[in-house]
């Protein structure tokens, strides 16, 4: 008689103390849940080796990556209830240590490893990041962006679509397209910078070169994009070569710490601060200062966390350190303006755009699902679905408040103390 999915969801519920809010389809057939509820498919016992071996986050994303776990079902939906056990459970929740001194929960442990059959570690996933050297050297950083950038051109092409813009967009409606909320974004930063004929606007972290190209020929300003990725700068430069635009526009593969050919009237740093790091971000701040002429703008857009109550007690996120942005890490937004006011920069204007990230993410992941055995025959199946995973409990993260994302308006001052903005600067909305 097959019961592998009943078995399993006593032991979870047991070790859990809360009820399962899915239902769990075994490899052995059998069915075992709430009638009804997104099915979670445990595919083979070393799906919960993994969780035995990893309790939490990082072995739920090894099972999911090597295909060991599977939604059947509304994949939002489901990542709605097991978020509940995983990434939001309450403060008072009790730590792994403390509840393994329950005689209950041993057993339920000792009821899992019963049923996970041979008790070695499977390897992680090869998706996974190995980690080598100091966080945040050029070349740790060169090589975690070529982690999370190199996947293929072709792969961001499914997922971004036309624009190939990979941050946040803005959207006039939920109902619009995906092409026309970006087309509006790389609007808003132009007009937010102030971009005039002439001037010389640094894209740092210029991804396939669509602010570039767009301040260039809208605005007619000479850009300077950087970028650590040479897929990256390949295809933003045969871009700005088909724009005819390669008289202003130059693409390098540059760490933003290089630059030296300053001072610039802008610069733009969109979605790429996340990967600075805590301990450097003074020192990025610094540096996009200096290559401000005085009076010159900053428009920093970038992903932020909530506060901690003991800000010691912050960890990266283990899924997507490992298997996204390795060694990338979030601060609250006022961690954020008092690091660049401490560089010398005023900030002039913060923006909160929370809810048009969830929009966004929802899209990407539609473009993913519509086109996704395109996407597994270039970037692999493992890779296609670290990017659904991470996207949709993204998407579901931005829309409950866990993280938000912030355009940050700050100016170099001159001596004289003048901003240059207009007394009433919110013209650009």
């Amino acid at each position: 008689m097959s019961y592998a999915a009943l078995r399993l969801k006593n032991l979870l519920e047991q070790l859990l103390g809360v009820p399962l809010p899915v239902r769990i389809r075994a490899w052995d057939g059998s069915q075992a849940g709430p009638p009804g509820a997104p099915v979670l498919i445990v595919r083979n016992r070393r799906a919960v080796r993994r969780l035995l071996f990893k309790p939490g986050e990082l072995g739920l994303a090894r099972a999911w990556v090597a295909g060991d776990l599977d939604i059947d079902g509304d994949l939002y939906t489901a990542l709605g209830l097991i978020s509940g056990l995983v990434w939001e459970r309450d403060e008072g929740s009790r730590s792994l240590s403390e509840a393994l001194r329950d005689p209950q929960v041993r057993a339920a442990v000792r009821g899992l490893v019963k049923l996970g059959g041979v008790p070695l570690p499977p390897a992680p996933p090869r998706e996974e990041v190995r980690r080598r050297g100091h966080l945040h050297t050029k070349r740790t950083d060169r090589r975690a962006v070529s982690h999370h950038y190199d996947v293929g051109n072709d792969f961001y092409e499914i997922v971004l679509g036309p624009s190939m813009v990979y941050s946040c967009a803005y959207w006039e409606s939920p109902h619009g397209t995906l092409e026309a909320a970006q087309r509006d974004k790389l609007e808003l930063v132009c007009r937010k910078l102030g971009l005039t004929p002439g001037q010389r606007l640094l894209d740092v972290g210029c991804g396939w070169g669509s602010l570039a190209i767009h301040a260039a020929r809208e605005h007619g300003v000479s850009v300077v994009g950087v970028t650590l990725s040479q897929e990256q700068a390949s295809y933003a430069r045969k871009r700005v070569a088909d724009e005819g635009l390669t008289d202003r526009v130059e693409i390098r593969v540059q760490d933003y710490r290089d630059v030296t050919d300053g001072p610039y009237d802008a610069i733009a740093s969109i979605g790429m601060a996340e990967h600075v790091g805590a301990d450097r971000y003074l020192e990025y701040a610094r540096d996009l200062y200096a290559l401000l002429k005085p009076g010159g703008r900053l428009l920093n857009h970038q992903i932020a966390r909530r506060p901690e109550r003991d800000e010691t007690t912050y960890r990266v996120d283990e899924f997507i350190d490992a298997y996204v942005f390795p060694d990338g890490e979030l601060a609250p937004l006022g961690t954020t303006v008092t690091q660049l006011e401490r560089a010398g920069l005023e900030a002039r204007d913060v923006e909160s755009i929370r809810e048009h990230y969830g929009l966004t993410l929802r899209r990407w992941v539609a473009n993913l699902e519509a086109d996704r055995p395109r996407a597994q025959r270039i970037a692999g199946p493992g890779r296609a679905r670290v990017w659904l995973l991470y996207m949709a409990a993204c998407a579901l993260a931005f829309e409950r408040n866990r993280i938000g994302v912030n355009q940050v308006l700050a100016v170099r001052p001159p001596e004289s103390g003048t901003s240059g903005l207009p007394l009433r600067a919110r013209t650009w909305n």
